[in-house]
C-alpha cells in the first residue's frame, strides 16, 4: 500500500476566465499562489513528489514543497484542446467544429488536439508505472492538472466516480491510499 496526494496546481489567470488551458504553459495568477499558501499547512509531508512539466505545476511545487526533489512526467501534462487552446466557450459559440466535439461529448479530438481516450490513457499508464516503481509505505505526491487527476479517479477510485464528476478545484487536493490497483479515498474533497 502507498498513501497518495493528488494535488491540483493553483490556478492561472486563464483557469480564473474559464479558458481551455491544456498544453498552454501559463503561471500561477496572483488568486493561485494564495490559494496554495492557504494549503500548504494542510498537506502532509511527501516522500516522493511526480509533476507535470507545465510552469503551472512546477511553480505549485515550489510553493507547497519548497526544497523538494520533484520528477517531472511529461505525460502527467494536461489534455491538449487544438483549436480551442486559450478560448472560453463564450469565444467558440459560433464555432462549428466545437459545437460538433460538444455534440460527441468530447469524446472526439478537438481540431488539431488530443483524443480524451488517448489523454486518459498517457496519463493514467504513467500514474501505474510510478506507483509500481515506488517502495511500499512511501507517500507518493502527484502536482497535476484537473484533467489529469478526472482521469485517475475515473480509473482507479474506489467507489468508482465518473470523469466529470471527478472535479477537482484548483489549488486543492485528495487524498488516498494505492492499494490491489485501486485508489480509496481517505481526506479532501471534490467539488
Amino acid at each position: 500500500m502507498n498513501p497518495v496526494l493528488l494535488i491540483r496546481h493553483g490556478a492561472t489567470a486563464g483557469n480564473l476566465k474559464k479558458r481551455y488551458i491544456g498544453r498552454t504553459d501559463q503561471p500561477l495568477c496572483a488568486a493561485g499562489e494564495a490559494q496554495l499558501r492557504r494549503l500548504a499547512d494542510d498537506l502532509p509531508p511527501c516522500d516522493h513528489l511526480f509533476c507535470s512539466p507545465l510552469l503551472r505545476c512546477r511553480q505549485t511545487a515550489a510553493l507547497l514543497y519548497p526544497g523538494h526533489n520533484v520528477c517531472l512526467v511529461d505525460d502527467l501534462r494536461e489534455c491538449d484542446f487544438g483549436k480551442f487552446e486559450g478560448k472560453t466557450a463564450d469565444e467558440l459559440a459560433g464555432d462549428t467544429d466545437y459545437h460538433s466535439w460538444l455534440a460527441a461529448g468530447c469524446l472526439t479530438p478537438p481540431p488539431g488536439g488530443e483524443a480524451v481516450d488517448t489523454f486518459k490513457q498517457r496519463c493514467t499508464q504513467a500514474f501505474v508505472r510510478i506507483l509500481t516503481a515506488a517502495p511500499p509505505g512511501d507517500r507518493i505526491g502527484f502536482i497535476i492538472h484537473g484533467g489529469c487527476i478526472m482521469a485517475i479517479l475515473e480509473r482507479f477510485a474506489e467507489p468508482r466516480i465518473e470523469f466529470y464528476q471527478a472535479h477537482l478545484d484548483n489549488g486543492h487536493y485528495l487524498a488516498a491510499d494505492w492499494r490491489a490497483g485501486r485508489l480509496f479515498l481517505t481526506g479532501g474533497s471534490l467539488c
